[in-house]
């Protein structure tokens, strides 16, 4: 009897050991998903000039050049009144209003937003052809203050929009063309303007990012800008603007799915969009819908949305802060892959997304590497960040049906830093 007993004993111990052999050996792991992006305050900036040589742009002369911008974006711009010591022209802070309250874009003569500014680095001289340059410095530098009328040692101007005409036009999809006249001939004030530069500011949270990035009135001036409004010198502060120039853009809250299966069960580049809820993370940056959607497909395991704690969206790095990062614990099993996707916040309907056949489970390390950014094809495409359908930007997107596709870097708007230094993902 006690034999049996064994027997049994070491039969069932057998069993045991072989149904446990055979079952799927969990791991327990982690997914990190972090927007490194080192961002960029102004979203375009550029340069103008005249047409002839010197490049200064003559009484009668026109100037134009084109820029995107979205709602409550501005254009500013600077220019030296070239027939004086240190005086420039420059659109009022935080620059040109582009758009109406309600989205529409305004054009016409805007000439009325531009001011005369005295730099307060020379002592005013008569203004005029005769005038000497550079002329003598300022014993104490001033701030940077409006001529209105007279300056301070008593030389009259007429008011900057009887000097320069400036007038705007909206080419379409975001787009405008503005053009500044010299029309300062035969006037008292008579002068040429010398090469300038121009800048937008991004917009996040409905306010601009560098609301005055080419002076501020009451303040200091810098040397950059001295350079042009003593000596019409627009290189310092066309490089100084440059380096504050590229990309900004939050990551919408992140989807991530754990699945078992041969493709990703979302999307499939070629494809056109499912209708399943891709669109609405592409396109306004919410996972939710389609994370539901997926719960009910066969081969999903698990479906999660990441948000940051604080803002939601991950935002990032700005002024040195680093940038948003999510996490996740992550259950997965031999032949488990992970696929996950995220906005591309400042755009019209991109999105970051595991390429390729997804994310190993087993894989392990820094895995940003398998990430790519597509074009989800529903909405028509804009300057990223300056435009003015993008749902992140107080717009509503434009219906286009086209398939997901990569996104092209350099693309027709812009060129996007690498991926790895916008998105970084981490298996652990």
């Amino acid at each position: 009897m006690i034999k049996s007993l064994l027997g049994l004993s070491l039969t069932a111990l057998l069993v045991s050991s072989c149904i446990n052999d055979h079952q799927p050996q969990t791991m327990a792991k982690s997914i990190t998903i972090e927007n490194v992006l080192d961002s960029k305050p102004l979203v375009e900036s550029g340069t103008f000039k005249g047409p002839g040589m010197p490049p200064v742009i003559l009484p009668g002369q026109s100037v134009s050049f084109s820029f995107s911008a979205a709602k409550n974006q501005r254009l500013t711009f600077a220019t030296m009144y070239g027939w004086s010591n240190d005086l420039f022209f420059a659109p009022e802070n935080p620059g040109i209003k582009l758009y109406g309250d309600d989205g529409t874009p305004l054009t016409g003569d805007v000439s009325a937003q531009i001011k005369l500014w005295d730099n307060g680095t020379r002592v005013n001289a008569t203004p005029g052809m005769a005038l000497v340059h550079p002329g003598t410095a300022e014993a104490t530098p001033k701030s940077i203050k409006e001529v209105k009328g007279t300056d301070d040692y008593g030389h009259t101007f007429l008011p900057a929009s009887q000097l320069m005409g400036v007038s705007l036009v909206y080419d379409g999809n975001s787009m405008f063309t503005i053009t500044l006249k010299n029309q300062s001939g035969g006037t008292a004030n008579e002068t040429p303007f010398s090469p300038g530069v121009w800048a937008i500011s991004y917009v996040a949270g409905g306010n601009l990012l560098l609301p005055e990035p080419v002076y501020s009135n009451g303040k200091a001036t810098t040397e950059a800008l001295t350079r042009i409004a003593e000596a019409g010198d627009n290189g310092p502060l066309s490089a100084l603007l440059t380096a504050q120039t590229g990309i900004f853009t939050p990551l919408s809250p992140v989807l991530v799915v754990v699945y078992n299966g041969a493709e990703n069960p979302f999307y499939k580049p070629g494809e056109n969009d499912r209708g399943e809820g891709l669109k609405d993370l592409a396109q306004k940056g919410n996972a939710d819908i389609l994370a539901a959607a997926l719960k009910n497909k066969p081969g999903i395991k698990n479906v999660y949305v990441l948000k940051e704690p604080t803002s939601t969206v991950l935002l990032p790095k700005i002024g040195g802060n680093m940038g948003g990062k999510v996490t996740q614990p992550l259950m997965l099993a031999p032949g488990d892959r992970i696929a996950i996707a995220t906005m591309y916040g400042f755009s019209n309907d991109w999105f970051f997304a595991t390429s390729g056949n997804d994310l190993d489970g087993t894989a392990t390390g820094d895995v940003s590497g398998s990430i790519a950014l597509y074009d989800n094809g529903t909405a028509l495409d804009q300057f990223p960040g300056a435009g003015i359908t993008q749902f992140n930007l107080a717009g509503t997107p434009l219906t286009e049906s086209k398939a997901i596709a990569p996104v092209p870097n350099p693309n027709p708007f812009t060129t996007l830093p690498a991926i790895g230094s916008i998105i970084k993902v981490t298996l652990q």
